[in-house]
C-alpha cells in the first residue's frame, strides 16, 4: 500500500488561487516591477537604495505577487504594476510565431499562473496577454503529451527542463495514463493484491502458531 507524508493539492485554475497548493505558495512569491504612485510614510527602511525615511511617489521596485495585489486598487491608485518582459509584446510575437522554442522554465517557472494572475491588474494589454496564453498552451500541448507517450523509447530530459509547473503536470499525468494502460494491457490492472496490514497480520498469526 503506498503512503505519502503529502498528498499533492492541484493549483488553481486560470485567475483563482488555492491556498492549500505548494505551487500556488511558490507562485505567489514571484516578484513583479512595481512603481508608487503615492508616497509610503515611514516605510523607507523597506527600500534599500535610498536613506529616506518614506518610500516616495514615482520609486521602482520588486514586491511579490501576494503583497502587489494587496496593495493595487483600480479606484484609489496607490501602485503600478508593470508587465514582466516574458508577457510585452516583443516576447509574444516570438510565441505568435512557434511557441516550442521558448524555454519555458528559464522564462519562469510558472509562466501560464503567473501571466493568468497578471489579469488582475488593470492592463489595457490584457486582452492579448490572455490570447497569448491560451494559443501557447494549444501550441505546446500537443509535442507535450506525444512526448510523454514515447518517453521509454526516445530521451525527453531536454524537453521537460524547458516545461513550465503546469506543463511538467501534464507530462507527469500523460506518462502515468501510459503506464496504466500498459499494466491493463498485461492483465495486471486487476490483479488483487493484499494490504501490508493484512499480510503484517498473518505473520504474527503465523508466529504465534510457531511452537
Amino acid at each position: 500500500m503506498d503512503t505519502q507524508s503529502y498528498l499533492p493539492v492541484q493549483p488553481g485554475v486560470g485567475m483563482e488561487e488555492n491556498f492549500l497548493s505548494l505551487d500556488d505558495i511558490l507562485l505567489s512569491h514571484e516578484r513583479l516591477p512595481a512603481r508608487t504612485e503615492c508616497t509610503f510614510p515611514r516605510l523607507g527602511f523597506l527600500e534599500k537604495t535610498t536613506d529616506s525615511q518614506d518610500i516616495t511617489e514615482g520609486t521602482k521596485m520588486e514586491l511579490p505577487l501576494w503583497l502587489s495585489k494587496g496593495l493595487y486598487e483600480r479606484k484609489r491608485r496607490v501602485l503600478s504594476v508593470e508587465l514582466p518582459k516574458v508577457y510585452r509584446e516583443g516576447w509574444r510575437t516570438i510565441f505568435k510565431a512557434d511557441p516550442n522554442v521558448v524555454d519555458l522554465h528559464k522564462m519562469g517557472p510558472y509562466y501560464y499562473g503567473l501571466g493568468s494572475q497578471m489579469l488582475h491588474f488593470d492592463s489595457p494589454e490584457n486582452p492579448e496577454i490572455a490570447q497569448t496564453l491560451l494559443q501557447t498552451f494549444i501550441g505546446r500541448f500537443r509535442r507535450i503529451m506525444d512526448s510523454s507517450q514515447n518517453a521509454y523509447n526516445e530521451d525527453t530530459s531536454v524537453l521537460v527542463e524547458h516545461l513550465d509547473c503546469l506543463e511538467k503536470t501534464l507530462f507527469r499525468s500523460g506518462q502515468s495514463g501510459l503506464n496504466s494502460f500498459q499494466s491493463w494491457e498485461k492483465g495486471q490492472a486487476s490483479q488483487l493484491t493484499a494490504s501490508s496490514l493484512v499480510l503484517n497480520y498473518r505473520k504474527r498469526k503465523m508466529t504465534d502458531i510457531q511452537p
